[in-house]
């Protein structure tokens, strides 16, 4: 069994089809039995503290790498959703960093591989409300129960109603509207 995944490691990346730095955790991802549903976990200490102070640390496997490169750009930054949020180099590139290995195309979780099937080669949408997928599976939901409501008053809270979003988890099943109570569909 060894042999046999050595060669084929060797094949693949003789072949260009993945990179040394990422072999092992091919096969670890490709031949685990663990399934992984939900989305990756945030696990940057620089984004928790440089993005986490002022609003709900989105997953960065929630968007591809170009949405990640163009939302931490520093100009970008200072009129970042109409706040100043001007980080030092030091701290912008170590969040950068964390989000762009850590982004959607470069996930194996099942939420990141659906965003990235609903987006179009090279979109790299600005929020996470615009992808195609986040997009249809909020669709059914009645704006007086999102924007008339002072307890959520947009999509981008995600945490308002998804009581798990903070663990990674975005299950249909938990999902508690305030104001509303359940919604399933």
């Amino acid at each position: 069994m060894k042999k046999s995944r050595a060669v084929l490691l060797s094949l693949m990346i003789g072949a260009g089809a993945i990179s040394p730095v990422h072999a092992d955790s091919f096969f670890t991802d490709a031949f685990s039995l663990e399934r992984k549903k939900e989305i990756a976990p945030v696990t940057s200490e620089a984004y928790r503290k440089g993005c986490g102070e002022c609003h709900f640390l989105y997953q960065p496997g929630l968007l591809p790498e170009q949405s990640w490169r163009k939302l931490l750009d520093a100009k970008a930054l200072e009129d970042h959703f109409g706040e100043n949020a001007e980080l030092s180099d030091k701290d912008r590139i170590a969040i950068l960093e964390f989000l762009v290995a850590n982004s959607a195309e470069k996930s194996n979780y099942k939420r990141s591989k659906k965003i990235m099937a609903s987006l179009q080669p090279g979109e790299a949408p600005l929020r996470i409300i615009e992808v195609p997928y986040i997009k249809r599976k909020h669709n059914e939901i009645p704006e007086d129960l999102i924007k008339k409501n002072d307890k959520v008053k947009s999509l981008s809270y995600c945490d308002k109603c998804h009581q798990q979003a903070d663990k990674n988890s975005f299950d249909d099943d938990a999902v508690n509207i305030p104001g509303h109570g359940n919604w399933t569909w």
